[in-house]
């Protein structure tokens, strides 16, 4: 189990929802607090506006299922897949992730600040025009990803792999190019001065 930034427990749930098949649901609207998910079928849901607080996410299946205007507020995920799954305008500030899949998953805007993805493969994920201020990013596998215009101020990047990312138009100011792997990332002229800069090299 990854740990949350700065020792953090992960919150306690209180009820349990175990092996339900929620295939194909609309899950709009609903509102969700402490309630541990396991083993569930959310395939293909369609989630607009949906809060869930402080939810813990086991073995759930996400896959193809869209998001929109939607919270995931210090939620826990473990071991659930995301294939193909979207994420539009939501919030997921606090949210962690453990062991999960993220083959193909897309994120546009909306509000990941402080989530925690540590060692996560996100290679064949998409995030744009994302607030990820503070996200731990730490040992993530990002080859060939796609992190654009994202905000990662103050984001934890040491040990990543952002080969062959394209990481433009995304705040790059908390990234040491010493310990992360950079080789063939896509980069635009004001990211590769302030890079040049931190390697202490005069740009003139």
């Amino acid at each position: 189990m990854a740990e949350r930034r700065h020792g953090l427990r992960a919150p306690d749930t209180e009820t349990t929802v175990e092996f339900e098949d929620w295939d194909g649901d609309d899950l709009s609207g609903q509102s969700h607090t402490r309630v541990a998910f396991l083993d569930v079928d959310m395939t293909e849901v369609t989630n607009k506006g949906a809060v869930f607080t402080e939810c813990a996410f086991r073995g759930v299946r996400f896959n193809a299922s869209t998001h929109s205007d939607a919270a995931f507020v210090n939620c826990t995920f473990t071991r659930c897949s995301f294939f193909d799954t979207t994420f539009t305008q939501c919030k997921l500030v606090g949210s962690m992730f453990d062991g999960c899949s993220f083959d193909l998953l897309k994120a546009v805007g909306g509000d990941w600040s402080f989530v925690g993805l540590p060692g996560a493969n996100l290679g064949r994920a998409s995030f744009s025009g994302v607030r990820m201020r503070e996200a731990d990013l730490t040992g993530a596998r990002c080859e060939g990803a796609t992190l654009r215009d994202v905000d990662l101020s103050g984001a934890w990047f040491r040990g990543a792999t952002l080969s062959r990312c394209d990481l433009r138009g995304s705040d790059l100011s908390s990234l040491d190019p010493l310990t992360v792997e950079l080789k063939g990332a896509v980069i635009d002229t004001h990211q590769a001065i302030a890079i040049a800069t931190a390697l202490g090299l005069k740009v003139s």
